[in-house]
């Protein structure tokens, strides 16, 4: 946790700013001698995919299982059905 006053803030605080976002630093202000506020970072971002990661463990055992076979049959017959959606 780094100590800095807010006219050193005001200075740096394009790196600042880096610090929090990108290692995760906290930050506390100090104007004349006291404790004005406090700098975290916020939540960390995930991608689609880590985020989706672990939800096949929320899924009964035979659902993979099922989605592949699923996903095998019909799949030429559904995509001749589909509808253009720019015809009129």
């Amino acid at each position: 946790m780094l100590q800095i006053t807010a006219t050193e803030l005001a200075r740096k605080f394009k790196q600042m700013m880096n610090l929090v976002e990108f290692q995760g630093e906290e930050l506390i202000i100090i104007r004349n001698n006291h404790h004005i506020a406090k700098i975290i970072p916020g939540p960390a971002m995930m991608t689609a995919i880590e985020a989706m990661s672990d939800l096949y463990r929320t899924l009964p055992d035979d659902a993979g299982a099922a989605w592949v076979s699923d996903s095998r049959e019909e799949t030429l017959d559904n995509l001749t059905s589909l509808r253009d959606p720019w015809v009129s």
